[in-house]
């Protein structure tokens, strides 16, 4: 049973959400030729150590706004550097959204994306709580398609790594008061990556940061606004520098109860109990949470959402975080108040069962019951 929310609180069901927030769309005719893409053209990368690192790929996705406020037809641009007023929008009064998604390639050489459509409809909600116009989930869907495919030789082999795929909306108006930007652009780009820590497979070390918020009742904190993460980074780099891998936060109010780590969600397992901190959002509701949450339900877990005081920690049995970037994460320790709470790391974690069935699904080798995986066709693309 789930506990907690309203049941994730029915943030990402798609069928509501969908018809609010859907407006006309425009198909990009993308003027690519798939035929220049080879796999062969991709030899010289080494795949085996990409790591989560900035490497240019081929084509980006770009649209802007009409004066109506509809997005016009896209396009695939070469990737590059973009053109901004120095009054746009997302310059002087931080208006933009971002996502974050992956494309996978399976053995058979077919590629597929991971539950785009739940990352459409994160930035619809996050577009309504900026006053930024989205594109529809048809659109969104669309774009990161046309993006994997015009970039397809740098989508890394099986088991080697996947294509980030990251769909930026901003505000690129020119506007002088405060006020929401007159246009808006939203730009896919990609980039073959690894594993998100240093640290690769090996588990987590945490630290518990008291005085520094990420986010508070009432912010931005519960959706993907680029204003969420600079704040972050003095908490980051201080805890690097000391040995840690990463930051988890407290709440802004009582300063007990944990929240997230600075890029992504935080499981706690005690018995057959997995919890993760309640959604009140002052958290982002990431896309695997929420897969993880159905998965440990179909592995006879009970799942809570619920608050969790930072003192629970010291008794938990395991504990883990999830996110696009990093996947499923074992915690091997986390310091809280001067105490070093360590965790026992075994070949039996049930993270690491939920990870496995989470593979195993975008592998296609457990059977996807839940229309999670979509496939992206090689014809897809659109000829002159």
């Amino acid at each position: 049973m789930i506990r907690g929310a309203a049941c994730f609180r029915k943030l990402f069901q798609s069928s509501a959400l969908s018809s609010k927030f859907t407006t006309r769309y425009y198909t990009a005719q993308a003027a690519v030729q798939p035929a220049i893409y080879s796999d062969e053209e991709s030899g010289s990368i080494d795949w085996d150590n990409l790591g989560f690192k900035l490497m240019q790929t081929d084509y980006m996705y770009v649209t802007k706004t009409s004066d109506d406020g509809i997005f016009r037809q896209g396009q695939l641009d070469r990737y590059g550097n973009i053109q901004l007023s120095p009054s746009a929008g997302v310059l002087n009064y931080g208006q933009g959204l971002f996502e974050g998604t992956k494309a996978f390639r399976r053995e058979d050489g077919r590629l597929f994306l991971f539950r785009p459509e739940q990352n459409a409809i994160r930035m619809q909600i996050g577009a309504e709580r900026m006053c930024m116009p989205a594109p529809s989930t048809d659109q969104f869907v669309d774009a990161l398609k046309q993006t994997a495919l015009s970039n397809k030789r740098w989508i890394p082999p099986p088991g080697k790594g996947s294509l980030y795929i990251r769909p930026l909306l901003i505000g690129t108006g020119p506007i002088l008061g405060l006020a929401p930007a007159p246009e808006y652009t939203f730009l896919v780009y990609a980039c073959p990556v690894g594993n998100y820590f240093k640290e690769g497979t090996a588990p987590l070390n945490l630290y518990v940061e008291e005085d520094v918020h990420r986010a508070s009742r009432g912010g931005a904190g519960g959706v993907k606004s680029i204003t969420n993460y600079a704040p972050v980074l003095k908490a980051m780099k201080k805890a690097k520098a000391n040995g840690y891998s990463d930051v988890l936060y407290v709440d802004a109010v009582n300063k007990k109860y944990i929240e997230e780590v600075s890029s992504c969600n935080i499981f706690v397992v005690k018995g057959n109990v997995v919890s993760t901190p309640i959604a009140k959002g002052t958290i982002l509701e990431g896309v695997t949470r929420k897969s993880i949450m159905d998965i440990a339900l179909d592995l006879g877990y009970t799942v809570e959402e619920r608050l969790i005081e930072a003192d629970e920690l010291i008794s938990a049995d395991e504990v883990f975080c999830t996110g696009t970037a990093v996947g499923v994460a074992p915690v091997g320790s986390i310091t809280y108040k001067g105490q070093r709470i360590e965790y026992k790391i075994s070949s039996d974690l049930s993270c690491k069962k939920f990870y496995s069935r989470l593979v195993g699904i975008q592998k296609g080798v457990i059977k996807d019951e839940r229309n999670w995986i979509v496939e992206i066709e090689s014809s897809y693309l659109v000829q002159d």
